[in-house]
């Protein structure tokens, strides 16, 4: 494994602090997301709504485009947190936002305030998603 459980967790820690600066006052679903890059920066990002809900932009493509626009080329490793059940799930846009951005060894955790995660592959969370 790449990480072991104690980095796991830290990451995990990391989204959770994003995830306390969501702006979600229609949902009041927070969603916190930490996106390392190829160099190994981390870039944040959270759930920001919009009365117009179709404008509202999910954390971790906050977190991507955090990334995107501070150099980031390829994702090393995205961990996604909400308060939910089990590890929370992206939307359909946010995992072929991952996919645009992600290589065959991107690691992706998906997790829950309680620190339950899951690691998935990219192919494991889109099977037969969209590339040029």
């Amino acid at each position: 494994m790449k990480f072991s459980e104690d980095q796991i967790k830290n990451l995990i820690d990391e989204a959770i602090k994003a995830r306390e600066n969501a702006y979600t006052p229609y949902s009041h679903f927070k969603v916190g997301a930490l996106v390392i890059d190829q160099n190994g920066n981390h870039h944040n990002g959270c759930n920001i709504e919009n009365g117009s809900y179709g404008l509202t932009n999910c954390g971790e493509r906050t977190a991507i485009f955090n990334g995107i626009s501070n150099g980031m080329k390829t994702i090393d490793t995205i961990v996604v947190v909400a308060d939910t059940t089990g590890p929370v799930s992206p939307c359909g846009a946010c995992r072929q936002v991952i996919k645009e951005f992600s290589t065959n060894n991107t690691v992706i955790i998906l997790a829950n305030l309680k620190k339950e995660y899951k690691i998935m592959t990219m192919e494991e969370l889109l099977p037969y998603g969209f590339q040029l």
